[in-house]
């Protein structure tokens, strides 16, 4: 791990915590002591909403100033949030852009991706919530509902066939929009060359913090993998299996930033 490094990103969901859930105060204690250290992003391809829940409300903080040095990136790096305010509250988070898919694009999308589930057996007819789901410049896929429970999401397509075949079937349908594996369970569709290479490189700009001094975690490094296109960007890496996992690592990171 360099000393150089200026600002470590991490994938959210399985990365940072168990898909769709809060991270673990172990996980969130670190993070906190991380943002004294260096900038931080996550970012990954759930809402806002989901950010805000599964890890800013989680977070130990004591001095809220700590979050201006907290980048997030919800929908994969689709949209970009900045904390402006003094106090962790939601109404303080300014949207710096949003890539939003126009109303024909969200249409083709949404179209595409039921039909092409249904044909190849992928729809399911009891769901934990919506199985398709609008975020403005991201539509998701995901076949056992929003809310599925993380068991039923690791058991429903272990070898990740099933997701990669629709992920391939409708990206046929629609190519001028970029389809991707998304987490255990979901594919994402969003404008075309546009993912979690585009939003670092946007991140670069905006923070005047050149990739090759960025770190980016995440549990998806693998050429089928939503976080594959930072690592093609030639972004330095660091792959984990699980939250507790990447608990260690930012251990192991504070503790030689700190000798």
């Amino acid at each position: 791990m360099s000393t150089d490094t200026r600002l470590v990103a991490f994938d959210l969901d399985d990365t940072l915590a168990p898909s769709k859930s809060p991270v673990d105060p172990r996980m969130a204690r670190l993070i906190v002591e991380l943002l004294e250290a260096v900038e931080v992003c996550v970012i990954s391809g759930g809402h806002f909403g989901q950010f805000k829940s599964q890890l800013v409300d989680q977070l130990p903080l004591d001095n809220p100033e700590a979050l201006g040095r907290l980048h997030l990136m919800p929908t994969c790096g689709t949209q970009y949030y900045r904390f402006v305010g003094d106090t962790p509250n939601e109404s303080f988070w300014h949207q710096q852009y949003a890539e939003n898919l126009s109303d024909d694009e969200k249409r083709a999308a949404l179209a595409a991706v039921e039909s092409e589930a249904k044909r190849l057996g992928l729809w399911a007819e009891e769901t934990w919530g919506p199985i398709l789901e609008d975020r403005g410049s991201q539509i998701t896929f995901s076949a056992l509902g929003q809310s599925a429970p993380v068991d039923a999401k690791k058991a429903w397509d272990p070898t990740g066939v099933k997701k990669n075949t629709l992920r391939e079937a409708v990206q046929a349908l629609l190519p001028n929009l970029e389809v991707r594996s998304g987490g255990s369970t979901s594919i994402d569709i969003t404008r075309r060359g546009i993912d979690k290479a585009y939003g670092m490189t946007k991140l670069a700009q905006l923070t005047d913090i050149p990739i090759e001094q960025m770190l980016f975690v995440g549990d998806r490094l693998d050429p089928d993998g939503n976080d594959y296109p930072v690592k093609a960007l030639g972004m330095p890496t660091y792959a984990v299996t699980g939250w507790e996992d990447t608990a260690s690592f930012v251990e192991s990171f504070l503790a030689e930033r700190a000798a």
